[in-house]
């Protein structure tokens, strides 16, 4: 039940940084669920060896270096998509850092949600 709440408030995040930031657009709700699922997937197989073969890069950049692996993410899953659009790394940039701070805010809802 957990994962399918963190779906769709994912799903629903995402239309929210599309409403926040014009440099994101979303088609619709189906392709904001798939566009979760995509990032998701992408999150949990693609970034973990990416952040062990940047490690060098991300300690020189105290960690900054995270940020971009994560737009690079968010990018990748634009291009996979057709009803998800961003159209470069700086409007990538700013949508993933917006997409953190509101699954951020999600997962500490659900948390307190599903905690008691």
């Amino acid at each position: 039940m957990k994962l399918i709440a963190k779906w769709l408030l994912a799903a629903s995040a995402l239309l929210l940084v599309a409403y926040l930031y014009p440099g994101v657009q979303i088609q619709s709700y189906s392709a904001a669920l798939i566009a979760a699922a995509v990032i998701a997937l992408l999150n949990t197989l693609v970034r973990p060896l990416l952040v062990v073969l940047t490690l060098p890069v991300t300690v020189v950049t105290l960690g900054l270096f995270l940020f971009v692996i994560n737009a690079l993410m968010f990018w990748a899953a634009a291009s996979l998509l057709d009803g998800f659009q961003v159209p470069g790394f700086w409007a990538a940039l700013i949508g993933s850092l917006i997409y953190s701070v509101l699954m951020l805010v999600v997962d500490a809802g659900l948390k307190a949600v599903f905690a008691r």
